[in-house]
């Protein structure tokens, strides 16, 4: 490395990380990543997979995805506006808007990718974005690109939201007002309170955008956390990922017709980057296809999530809000943290360490992922695993 300044930021950077369990280390996994998982030649509970539906390893997803390579090739070829849009890329956004309820959608290259593309394509300098405080971190970059002016307001607080709003107004600075949340918040688990983000939107003209990622496949009988208030006609942009529940790849937004028409002439991921794959397109269309026909998968995981809960809560952890299959167990520390998921990993739990700047400091927690493909046996396994290592640790106080 020729550059000594960079050199010395990047051995300084990455030393401090560590002295303070700030470092991620990062594990190959070989082979699937299903409910079980094979790192090196040892294999693990896996519990830190968005695989929500167990769709990533589903036969029948394969078998589409194969049939669409024969038929379509291994890559679209270009990008959208060009000769990229592939008549499977009209099918899926067609399914995704019945889905979603909505009159139209429009299927981008990842989840970060849609709010990198939307928010920046509506909202500019002379607007503002109020966003809730623990909105997701491509959230966040989607709304600096936009150059508008952002307010936080406090989590889930909607008392908070209103003031500010109306005093944003009362400023008489801005042309349009935009209030963005997740729908699910992925490292607590709990659900946005839609239903009164929508009242207050209504009376003091917000637009609505609600990044459903976690929500979709798994809340609203599987069809997304906007569904689950009946908010479909309410919310303007209901923003997804094909890459969690859904089992494959990508993102989209649906909403109004106009909304989607414009995405696709002003959004510049749409714009400058080549397509989805006929394969991962075809995948998510039977993914949500499965979805829509049954809600078998989305029972099993809400069961799993329920129990593995209970149990953990039963041994005395600490599990937040919770209000989906997302359980973080909150440790605290970020050493702590870190030591914790190891001695889970030593134990055959593949359980990883969310800590700082994921999450705010001093809120270090294990991030437990429950998918409807594991089976009760796996998760008494966790929860067996839980209780010898927090009893090690101090966590749990042996039985008198």
């Amino acid at each position: 490395m020729a550059t000594k300044s960079l050199r010395s930021f990047l051995e300084n950077g990455l030393t401090h990380l560590k002295e303070n369990g700030l470092y991620n280390e990062i594990e190959t996994v070989h082979g699937a990543n299903g409910p079980m998982i094979t790192i090196g030649s040892k294999n693990f509970i896996n519990l830190s997979s968005n695989n929500y539906l167990g769709l990533a390893t589903d036969a029948r997803l394969k078998k589409v995805a194969h049939e669409a390579i024969d038929s379509h090739g291994v890559g679209s070829g270009s990008v959208r506006t060009i000769n990229g849009t592939l008549d499977l890329h009209d099918k899926l956004e067609n399914k995704l808007a019945a889905f979603k309820g909505t009159e139209a959608a429009i299927a981008y290259q990842s989840g970060f990718n849609c709010n990198m593309a939307a928010i920046s394509a509506v909202m500019d300098k002379q607007d503002v974005i109020f966003s809730d405080a623990l909105n997701h971190a491509s959230i966040i970059d989607g709304c600096r690109l936009s150059k508008a002016t952002i307010i936080r307001y406090g989590h889930s607080d909607m008392d908070d939201l209103r003031k500010k709003a109306i005093d944003a107004i009362s400023s008489g600075k801005y042309k349009k007002m935009m209030v963005i949340t997740d729908g699910v918040f992925s490292m607590d688990g709990d659900i946005a309170k839609l239903p009164d983000m929508v009242e207050i939107a209504e009376e003091l003209d917000l637009i609505t955008y609600v990044d459903d990622a976690h929500g979709s496949g798994v809340t609203g009988n599987g069809y997304g956390t906007v569904k689950q208030f009946g908010l479909e006609d309410k919310i303007d942009f209901q923003v997804g990922t094909l890459s969690k529940a859904i089992g494959v790849v990508g993102g989209y937004v649906a909403g109004k017709r106009t909304l989607v028409d414009w995405l696709k002439v002003c959004s510049r991921p749409f714009l400058f980057s080549t397509a989805l794959s006929p394969a991962d397109i075809a995948a998510s269309l039977k993914a949500i296809e499965l979805l829509m026909d049954s809600k078998e998968l989305n029972q099993k995981l809400c069961e799993n999530g329920n129990y593995l809960k209970q149990g953990l809560e039963k041994l005395g952890y600490n599990i937040g809000t919770s209000e989906t299959p997302i359980t973080p167990c909150i440790i605290g520390d970020e050493k702590e943290t870190q030591q914790f998921s190891k001695r889970l990993y030593d134990e055959g739990v593949y359980a990883k360490s969310i800590v700082f700047p994921t999450v705010p400091k001093g809120t270090g927690r294990i991030r437990n992922m429950p998918t409807s493909a594991h089976t009760k046996e796996m998760l008494d396994q966790t929860l067996a695993v839980y209780e010898k290592v927090g009893k090690e640790m101090g966590m749990i106080k042996e039985s008198l």
